[in-house]
């Protein structure tokens, strides 16, 4: 899921065309993309919409946003999606395990993404990860951010929230997924936060725009020369464990049971 597209809900026409993109997740959004006095009539045509043959037969992740549990549109948005197909449910300012316990309970059996964007699910972000219903944890700096008055372009900023929502993924296994970079234009802004996600070992990045989505799918591949040393890796530590050995060296590097394990991940999705 190198790259996840953002669709707004109130724009059926949109629906196909994204469908038929390289974006390898669709992230159809009912919360803010979506005005409060057509919430109803957008949750019908994106149900409508995920039904079909065409999504049932795509390989793209497809997640939904819905609207906040304390608003009066989130028990129709999951009455909507119950008989469709759904990937992930990403669940907005989400801020606590409560919440989670609370949105697991409504959308029965469902995957949760939720959002950190707020100080408070910050600061609980490892407690919200670990509920058995998340499979990841999505990055909302541009909300966060405002929140507090904080630069959203500072490197030194995003890479400390960054830091803390990884760390609480990881805690629990569950992966961690990349916010929107806000310029549209500036590909270069794109390029360096998704690199310093890549970099600490984010899942993807959301995009809002279809052009970003090149600019994702490329940071976070995987090379052939990255695949290549993983089945080195693996092979050396098949025949170091048949020699009743753990760690070992491969190219005057040391090879421990972390890396052996980062490998064999790695090649298990390229299967």
């Amino acid at each position: 899921m190198r790259s996840k597209l953002f669709v707004p809900g109130a724009r059926p026409d949109f629906f196909d065309k994204a469908l038929s993109g390289d974006a390898d997740a669709l992230s159809f959004d009912l919360e803010d993309a979506v005005p409060g006095d057509g919430k109803a009539a957008a949750r019908t045509r994106l149900a409508d919409f995920l039904g079909s043959d065409a999504v049932r037969a795509s390989s793209k992740t497809i997640i939904v946003r819905v609207n906040g549990m304390d608003t009066p549109h989130f028990a129709g948005d999951v009455a909507a999606l119950t008989a469709v197909r759904v990937d992930l449910i990403n669940l907005p300012k989400c801020e606590d395990a409560a919440t989670v316990d609370a949105a697991a309970r409504h959308i029965d059996g469902a995957r949760l993404l939720p959002t950190i964007e707020t100080p408070r699910a910050l600061a609980r972000v490892a407690e919200i990860a670990a509920h058995p219903a998340v499979a990841g944890l999505q990055v909302g700096l541009n909300d966060l951010f405002a929140t507090l008055g904080m630069d959203r372009r500072s490197p030194r900023h995003v890479h400390a929230a960054l830091w803390t929502i990884r760390l609480g993924a990881g805690e629990s296994s569950r992966f961690a997924y990349d916010g929107a970079w806000p310029d549209i234009a500036d590909a270069a802004g794109f390029e360096a936060e998704a690199e310093l996600a890549r970099s600490m070992g984010y899942l993807g990045k959301s995009c809002i725009h279809p052009r970003q989505v090149g600019l994702a799918n490329a940071i976070f591949g995987t090379d052939e020369a990255t695949v290549a040393r993983a089945r080195r890796i693996v092979a050396a530590a098949d025949a170091a464990a048949a020699a009743g050995r753990g760690a070992f060296t491969l190219d005057g590097a040391m090879i421990d049971r972390p890396m052996i394990d980062q490998a064999r991940a790695l090649l298990e999705t390229k299967r």
